[in-house]
């Protein structure tokens, strides 16, 4: 726990901490970590007379520290640093020596786990002089008398370390570390990011490197790698080893002699400066792991290393206890009232009445303390409202008290209590022992402190405030050392206002009041926003309303575009166009830095990324949340199913992601407003947080992962295209779309899960009489299933089979003859004579004959695919039922036209009992019994005939346009057949209109060149030359 920052030294002799650092990455990631500097406040203290050093003065924690800059490596010099820096700065009582240093890879005889890798950091509980001693001709013997060899450190060290390796103690050091790690990523020029496993190699210790002066990949090293357990667990947080460090003048370059040296005298790493400074201070040398003290060094590593040594020094110095201060007569205590609140008032705030007029009549109106949480997508302005409230309560009741608490992380909140005690002058809040938390909860709920209201901006951690939830033992997610929640005052005479993007934090924040929604600002609000912030640039409304359309009216995204387009000196129609021109320049300049008013100095300001902490946050918080999040973002942003989400959680194969736990993770990412739940159980996601969550995905190398398997989802879900499945298929066919536009892993699994999906699709485009797209489709699915299946396996030839059957439907008889003629004869061979697939492609063939007029071909195939459909599925298997129709059909065409009556009756009848009338089996039956009814009539001009023929090809019509629309090929196949019927009964102008609407529909549907639609025109030209004729 950090109390709060000590008051600026009056002299040099007030100073109690050193920091040591030899080079300039190293001070770098110390000056870093200083929560305040001195040197900033005034002129820099004076020094001892022949004092060279250069120092950098400043507060960490409770602590006032010098850091001591080395002008070079090495013992001797920080020796020299050391002298000279007690001279200047007397009452020293610890000296940290922090940079970067070489280490073992396995600590030599422990039994425990005690692997280092780089960027673990080591903490000396002892230092050796490992080049001291005596160079003889067989070897080098060092010294180890009593005289020669460095003291142990002293008890108040000895204690503090041991109080670090126990169990807690290691915990809370790794943690803190993991909270000032993340402050130093957010520096870009400290690049202190993980340069990642793949650059840790470990050589054996026998193989040395190729050349010196170049790096591994430059001079090809290729000796064998050692295995690295934890590089293996993808264990990249950094770990603290305490031991026996050796120190001396000489870069260790050996991985022979490091091991030799270690095994002897049980050392855990290597560098130059400790032996130097251990005689001057009090001192530990805390460093971190750049290389494996071998000749493989680089400096890949130096950068990330000082920053681990950094962020555990200062996680040290945060368990270290100053010296008490001399007893001083107690201040006089502040009165208030307090205005804790650091930003400045926002005068370009602009809407949100509704809301303030809430927070005006809820707030501090009660008798029992009131809590009101704000929730919202992050960037929406809930922090703006907050802040514009906080205003409008000091002009209207001064007499009001206001704090204002970071609660982004534990740290945050820590220091905004500590702030509070130290501005309001807590009573005991300088006692070092005092836990400041409870101070200042008890201090504010004190009847005598008057009213006040508490801002807790930020808390989206639920697990920072109510403690660790249970979680699955192999559920990556973070712990804190305590639940925050129980510090929060609770009295009648003060109010909390919570900001949160998490909806379950701001419920369980306010006792379960139901928080506000923030929504996205509206037309007016946003356009009054963009001019405000513009501050006399001249807009048109048309570009008002097209940029706030195109940024969603987000707040923060707004003022953003603002900030680009004055910090570039462009208009706004400039910016438009650049957020035209793609969606990774959409994401690119969400992703751009600003300044703005009432944004947390150590949170992002740019509206990407904001959402990325909060995906980050998610992903601790619940991690299979996180990855429902990284799958719906690959789908169509709109309605994605539950079955997807549900198919996903199953093929994981984990047991605890049953119903419960996809609820509950689904529950997070509604709770952060990322997805949203429409009625019928589909879910949305707004089309900026789906680009962004994509560029998250790309930074993190995982994008093609999910992608993956996102296509795989889509793939078991989608239903081949038919007639039962037509409901489902339009409705999950945006997210075929969305995934086949997705980067291929090249994964067998994943290309028959693509030819898969394109298979069924190509059949709802078929269904559909969408025959281009079906061919499309089609094609590629037999391109993959060739590739990876082979030519005869059962797959591609169905894919084979159905592109023919896409060229037939075209018009393009040849194609389709030679593509059918190919598969038949292969399914012969693979599949034999009497397999249903066989028999299909049969009739498939028998049809493309059909349509060329060959009818005697046609009708010797149909009866043999009929006979042996019959025997082996049975009279009414719809396929027995399809062969049937096809059969009567060349019946048809030969003017056979009762045989084809009795065939065609028995079918209509058989498929309207065992499908219904709208099913298009029946349909066609229906179609073809009319066409026949009709030509008998003609035949033997039978007039009961044409009315039967006529009122069954009406009511085909009328059900054809009703399930398949007015356009489909049988709906304009059965509007031809009605005209045919009414030309035969002398009806020539109704029979002209009538074509002259299919010919126009065939035109756009089919095209010109479609046989049907070259039929068609020729019967019309027929036709009006009859007219004509006639004079009719």
């Amino acid at each position: 726990m950090n109390a709060a920052r000590p008051q600026r030294p009056a002299t040099r002799a007030a100073f109690e901490i050193a920091v040591i650092c030899a080079l300039p990455i190293e001070a770098d990631a110390v000056d870093a970590l200083f929560d305040h500097h001195w040197d900033d406040d005034g002129p820099p203290y004076d020094k001892a007379a022949g004092d060279p050093n250069a120092y950098s003065t400043g507060a960490i924690g409770r602590h006032n520290v010098v850091l001591a800059h080395m002008p070079g490596m090495g013992k001797a010099s920080a020796a020299a640093v050391a002298a000279h820096c007690r001279a200047s700065f007397p009452n020293i009582k610890l000296a940290l020596i922090v940079g970067v240093c070489g280490v073992v890879p396995f600590r030599p005889g422990s039994s425990e786990t005690a692997e280092t890798v780089l960027g673990d950091v080591i903490v000396s509980e002892s230092v050796v002089q490992y080049d001291l001693g005596q160079r003889l001709p067989e070897q080098f013997v060092t010294k180890d008398t009593l005289l020669d060899a460095l003291g142990r450190p002293n008890t108040e060290i000895r204690t503090q370390l041991a109080k670090l390796k126990g169990l807690r103690g290691r915990k809370m050091l790794q943690s803190k570390m993991a909270g000032y790690m993340d402050v130093l990523r957010r520096e870009p020029e400290l690049a202190a990011a993980y340069p990642g496993a793949a650059q840790d190699r470990l050589f054996e210790a026998t193989y040395r490197h190729v050349s010196d002066g170049k790096s591994c990949e430059e001079c090809a090293c290729e000796g064998k790698l050692v295995r690295r357990t934890r590089l293996e667990q993808g264990d990249g947080q950094p770990a603290v080893h305490f031991g026996l460090i050796a120190s001396g003048d000489t870069v260790m370059k050996s991985g022979e002699d490091r091991d030799d040296i270690a095994r002897k005298a049980g050392i855990i790493g290597f560098e130059m400066e400790g032996a130097g400074v251990w005689d001057i201070f009090p001192c530990v040398v805390i460093k971190g792991a750049c290389d494996y003290a071998d000749s493989h060094k680089n400096k890949g590593w130096q950068r990330y290393a000082a920053a681990t040594a950094a962020a555990c020094m200062k996680a040290f110095l945060d368990h270290w206890v100053p010296s008490l201060p001399e007893s001083l007569p107690p201040p006089e205590q502040p009165t208030g009232p307090w205005f804790l609140v650091p930003y400045t008032e926002n005068t370009t705030f602009i809407g949100r009445e509704s809301i303030l007029k809430q927070l005006q009549q809820q707030l501090l109106r009660h008798a029992s303390q009131s809590r009101i949480a704000l929730f919202g997508l992050g960037g929406v302005g809930k922090t703006q409202i907050a802040l514009a409230y906080t205003y409008w309560l000091r002009r209207t009741r001064p007499e009001v008290s206001v704090f204002w608490v970071h609660a982004s992380n534990a740290e945050r909140f820590r220091q905004a209590y500590a702030s509070i005690a130290q501005e309001c002058q807590v009573p005991g809040y300088d006692d070092p022992k005092a836990d400041v938390l409870l101070l200042v909860k008890a201090w504010l709920e004190r009847t005598d402190r008057g009213q006040w209201l508490m801002v807790i901006d930020n808390a989206d951690d639920t697990q920072l405030f109510f403690g660790q939830q249970m979680v699955p033992a192999n559920t990556s997610s973070s712990s804190h050392e305590e639940s925050l929640g129980r510090y929060l005052p609770d009295c009648r005479h003060g109010a909390i206002l919570v900001t949160t993007r998490n909806k379950q934090a701001g419920s369980r924040l306010t006792k379960g009041k139901r928080p506000i929604e923030v929504m996205k600002m509206d037309e007016d609000e946003a356009d009054q926003l963009l001019r405000a912030h513009l501050d006399g640039i001249s807009v048109a409304s048309s570009e008002s309303f097209a940029l706030s359309s195109r940024l969603e009216h987000l707040p923060l995204a707004l003022v953003q575009a603002v900030a680009f387009i004055q910090e570039n000196t462009i208009a706004v129609g400039k910016y438009l166009e650049l957020l035209d021109n793609s969606d990774q320049d959409l994401v690119a300049l969400l992703s751009e830095e600003f300044e703005t008013n009432g944004r947390d100095s150590e949170t992002p300001r740019a509206v990407a990324e904001t959402w990325i902490l909060s995906f980050e946050q998610i992903q601790r918080q619940n991690a299979f949340a996180g990855e429902l999040l990284s799958l719906m973002s690959l789908f169509d942003r709109q309605a994605v199913p539950l079955e997807f989400l549900s198919r996903y959680s199953e093929q994981q194969g984990q047991e605890q992601r049953g119903e419960m736990q996809l609820t509950k993770a689904l529950g997070v990412l509604k709770a952060f407003s990322f997805v949203t739940e429409d009625q019928s159980h589909g879910f949305d996601m707004h089309r900026l947080v789906q680009l962004v969550t994509q560029r998250w995905l790309a930074r993190k190398g995982t994008i093609r992962q999910f992608g993956e398997q996102a296509l795989l989802v889509a793939s078991q879900a989608f239903p081949y295209g038919s007639y039962e499945n037509r409901a489902i298929c339009s409705t999950f066919l945006p997210h075929v779309y969305a995934v086949l536009r997705l980067e291929s892993t090249g994964s067998k699994d994943e290309r028959l899960a693509r030819a898969s999906l394109l298979h069924c699709a190509g059949g709802f485009f078929s269904y559909q009489g969408q025959w281009n797209d079906a061919e499309k489709f089609r094609l590629q699915a037999r391109g993959l299933r060739t590739e990876v299946l082979g030519e005869e396996h059962p797959d591609t030839l169905t894919s084979m089979a159905d592109l023919a059957s896409t060229y037939r439907n075209q018009g393009r008889w040849k194609e389709a003859e030679s593509l059918e003629v190919q598969v038949m004869e292969t399914s012969l061979r693979v599949l034999e004579e009497e397999h249903p697939d066989t028999l299909t492609r049969m009739g498939n063939l028998a049809s493309t004959f059909w349509n060329q007029g060959r009818w005697k071909e046609a009708e010797l195939l149909f009866v043999q695919v009929m006979e042996t459909f019959k025997r082996v599925l049975g009279e009414e298997h719809p396929n027995t039922l399809t062969s049937m129709a096809n059969l009567a059909s060349t019946y048809w065409n030969q003017g056979r036209w009762k045989e084809a009556e009795l065939l065609e009756v028995q079918v209509m009848e058989t498929s309207l009992r065992l499908l219904g009338e709208e099913h298009p089996d029946t349909l066609t039956s229906m179609a073809n019994l009319a066409s026949t009814m009709a030509n008998l009539a003609s035949t033997y001009w039978n007039q009961g005939r044409w009315k039967e023929a006529e009122e069954l090809q009406a009511e085909e019509l009328n059900i054809c346009s009703r399930v398949l629309g007015e356009e489909h090929p049988n709906t304009l196949n059965s509007m031809a057949n009605l005209a045919h019927t009414w030309n035969s009964q002398d009806r020539l102008e109704d029979a002209l209109n009538l074509m002259k609407t299919c010919f126009h529909h065939q035109q756009q549907v089919l095209g010109r060149d479609h046989p049907d639609t070259v039929s068609t025109l020729s019967i019309l030209t027929e036709w009006q030359e009859r007219k004509s004729n006639t004079g009719a």
